[in-house]
């Protein structure tokens, strides 16, 4: 029980999941002490020490499935083997895997990190392959400046493909030669089990496995707090409109300043602070006591925004990052970074001038290149590179953004180590959300990855996140 569990663990690791050498010790401990053969007793306790968060959850079944129903026949409690069928049944005799591994050797076939993890997968440990698969989810290739694709996962995926192939017509040619070192009896049986475990492998290459996001929270369907101007898209605005829809924005700024100055006021309000309170009592002998309250640090939260500023998504982030800059009262600090291809930071724009110099500011921003195509990929890959200082878990990191990457790579993994890092992640999508994940949209991707996705294109639905983010 003791290696399955380790070698189960290991698998685990290589697929990115965080576990502890302090939680594998637990989860052997718990095995021994409880009678593990019932299976959905060893199913609990496995997903209980190793499945952290409900996102876990989805790549723990996966690899649990892999691993004790798929690969793994031997070394197990009993109730786990089940009723093994013939053609799955353990392979009698040589091991099918060194024996294919001595031949390729022979005739320097196999040599590579590739082959050899094949090689493992026929033998029923899929721990190297799973490593391979997961490198090709997780790379990240710098794009030069004249050439930018989303080739680089679909290559290696391929690349896998091709080598299953040729292992897999190595393996029949092997077992069907004259010298091959087993018996003719049981050359289907190998045949059908090194068939499986390859078709097996494809299935797991090929699985675009998205993390479970129960708790993602969308907008509902709103107020219609000014049916006419707060329903029109802000790309379809008109110059009245705009000026008309800037005068609504200051109007509830004031008004959510006003609110939350009040919150933060009562919230000063602490613990009973006994001392003061005596002290003060004495000035009436005790009679009537006078309670005196500590007073608490506020704890305001800080925002950092991302903003894309291509096409229509500009019009939706210059309201957006004004009415931000407008609630600083309400934050401990706001802070702004704009990007087509990668991300700049804006923030002393907003700091030194109103809305409309800001965003002209911006526009004439001679670091931006208007003409390159917007890369979503880059763009996070970069903020986490160079920005990652700025977030952390008091920060709300604000993405205004259609999600549109013009087909190069999403790099939606990165996106998650951004989530890792801050408060909550939110995703603000100018486009209505039945657009979402059409043509080149990344948007049903990358909200997999975010704690609120949401449609932020008109008055009303800005009004409505606002109220939300600050009450």
């Amino acid at each position: 029980m003791k290696e399955p569990v380790l070698e189960f663990s290991a698998c685990c690791r290589a697929n990115g999941m965080r576990i502890s050498t302090a939680e594998v010790l637990d989860c052997l401990s718990q095995l021994d002490s409880l009678n593990a053969c019932d299976e959905n007793r060893f199913y609990t306790i496995l997903r209980a020490n190793f499945a952290k968060s409900r996102r876990d959850q989805t790549e723990f079944e996966r690899l649990y499935t892999l691993f004790f129903k798929e690969m793994k026949k031997q070394g197990l409690p009993a109730v786990l083997d089940g009723e093994i069928p013939e053609e799955d049944a353990p392979l009698p005799g040589q091991d099918l895997a060194q024996i294919i591994d001595v031949r390729a050797l022979k005739q320097d076939l196999g040599t590579t990190d590739l082959d050899h993890a094949l090689l493992d997968m026929l033998n029923g440990d899929p721990k190297a392959f799973i490593a391979v698969v997961r490198q090709i989810h997780d790379q990240e290739t710098e794009a030069t400046q004249a050439v930018k694709s989303n080739l680089g996962q679909l290559t290696g995926r391929l690349e896998v493909m091709l080598s299953i192939n040729k292992m897999r017509q190595k393996v029949v040619q092997f077992l069907g030669g004259p010298d091959a070192p087993v018996d003719p009896s049981e050359r289907r049986r190998f045949e059908m089990v090194a068939e499986q475990r390859f078709q097996k492998a494809l299935t797991f290459l090929n699985e675009d496995v998205q993390p479970d996001n129960a708790g993602l929270k969308s907008a509902g369907p709103g107020d219609l707090r000014y049916p006419g101007l707060g329903q029109v898209p802000f790309s379809n605005l008109t110059h009245n409109e705009i000026v008309r829809v800037q005068e609504v924005v200051d109007e509830w700024v004031r008004k959510l300043n006003e609110i939350s100055s009040l919150r933060f006021a009562a919230a000063r309000k602490g613990m009973v602070d006994v001392k003061r309170t005596i002290r003060r009592s004495g000035r009436y002998l005790g009679v009537p006591v006078e309670i005196v309250r500590k007073n608490k640090p506020l704890r305001k939260g800080k925002i950092v925004t991302l903003c894309d500023v291509s096409g229509s998504v500009w019009s939706t982030a210059r309201f957006m990052l004004n009415v931000l800059y407008s609630l600083q009262v309400c934050f401990a600090r706001v802070k702004s970074y704009i990007f087509i291809e990668r991300p700049l930071e804006v923030s002393g724009y907003f700091l030194n001038h109103d809305a409309n110099g800001a965003a002209k500011k911006i526009l004439q921003d001679k670091r931006i290149n208007y003409n390159a195509r917007t890369d979503y990929g880059l763009v996070f890959q970069e903020f986490r590179d160079h920005h990652l200082g700025d977030l952390d878990k008091k920060t709300t990191l604000i993405l205004i953004g259609d999600g549109r990457s013009n087909y190069l790579n999403p790099r939606e993994p990165v996106l998650e180590t951004l989530r890792d890092r801050c408060r909550r992640l939110v995703w603000l999508n100018p486009e209505q959300e039945r657009f979402w994940g059409t043509g080149d949209s990344e948007m049903l991707r990358y909200r997999h990855y975010c704690n609120e996705a949401r449609a932020c294109g008109n008055l009303n639905q800005l009004i409505d996140f606002i109220q939300d983010l600050v009450l």
